[in-house]
């Protein structure tokens, strides 16, 4: 559709065909922020101009590329999951995360992303009887470094965080050991990384997780706003050598992103309808991710003993067998765990 087919006012469609933005599709893949940025309209203009967009999608409004593999789906649905290591949130995912595609979760920072991330590093170890997948994980960071403190607190506190695994077992594995670190500074870097060392250690069995720490970060760095062609083009290149490695070896890949604000709400939102928070990368990531969790914060704490943690609740945005539904969550010592009504 054109934009003088839209009920724009002259000014804005104006300043759409300046930045050469040439659909509607193209506008949707670009960020609200980005789009004040590229276009130089105020904040209320791009509502208007993200409104109309939308109207026109539907009833066809954006959803992950897997999804219409329903054959795909059916075969996943029956498949292993890997165990996040606490029950309820399990029970959220029904049974943990997929093997095979991508996942992925986002939410504001210090939110807890990256302390389950590291979660799912020690989860992976556990043999199969125990919704682990007998192997390790490749961390590759993007931004911050590796939190190792809190990767080895954890692994002091796994007896606590898993009492359902005998502590024989527990003690036997070496979890450091199996948790290989790898840093990229920019999109090149972590595209060589995919695709020569994470090839290695999977091919070799040594690895069954795959975490990026984030593409957002990365991103966000290296494009300004009217580089958005090339910034999609980065991310289709990015996410199909994600798609090949989780496939080839039944692998599951969990991406961090990092949100964006959102200047209005409506059913076929990329973000949850409870929150005022998107994920960042817009239309053209989403589409290549087959399930979308999201942290965000609560008001109110909750104690336990000596601790305290501030409430979080982690939902599920879109997956093709999940509804959308959520889990209120803390982060204690041990790691995040759901909260049960009597936790409250």
């Amino acid at each position: 559709m054109r934009w003088d087919q839209l009920e724009l006012n002259p000014r804005i469609t104006a300043a759409v065909r300046r930045a050469k933005l040439s659909s509607v599709r193209e506008v949707l893949c670009v960020s609200g922020p980005d789009l004040q940025r590229l276009t130089g309209l105020s904040r209320s203009d791009v509502q208007q101009l993200l409104t109309a967009a939308a109207t026109t999608c539907r009833p066809h409004p954006p959803i992950p590329a897997l999804l219409l593999h329903r054959g795909e789906c059916r075969r996943l649905e029956s498949g292993l999951r890997l165990s996040v290591g606490c029950p309820l949130l399990d029970e959220l995912l029904r049974g943990g995360l997929l093997v095979g595609g991508i996942t992925e979760i986002s939410g504001e920072s210090g939110v807890g992303k990256t302390q389950l991330a590291l979660q799912l590093c020690l989860s992976v170890q556990y043999p199969t009887q125990y919704r682990g997948l007998n192997s390790g994980a490749v961390y590759i960071c993007t931004g911050d470094s590796f939190p190792i403190r809190r990767l080895q607190q954890l692994i002091r506190e796994q007896s606590c965080l898993r009492s359902d695994i005998p502590p024989s077992l527990i003690s036997s594995l070496q979890f450091s050991d199996h948790v290989y670190i790898e840093h990229a500074a920019d999109l090149e870097t972590l595209q060589l990384c995919l695709s020569r060392r994470v090839p290695l250690l999977l091919a070799r069995g040594v690895v069954r997780l795959l975490v990026v720490d984030s593409v957002a970060a990365l991103v966000r760095c290296q494009f300004q706003a009217d580089d958005w062609q090339e910034r999609n083009k980065q991310l289709l290149t990015l996410s199909s050598t994600l798609h090949h490695l989780s496939q080839e070896f039944t692998t599951p890949v969990l991406c961090i992103n990092q949100v964006t604000d959102v200047f209005n709400r409506s059913d076929d939102s990329l973000g949850p309808l409870s929150s005022n928070m998107s994920p960042a990368l817009g239309l053209t990531w989403a589409n290549q991710v087959m399930v979308r969790l999201m942290m965000r914060r609560l008001q109110g704490t909750v104690s336990r003993g000596d601790q305290s943690s501030a409430l979080r609740r982690l939902e599920v945005v879109f997956a093709p067998h999940l509804p959308r539904d959520g889990r209120d969550a803390a982060v204690w010592r041990e790691g995040v765990r759901g909260l049960s009504t009597c936790d409250r």
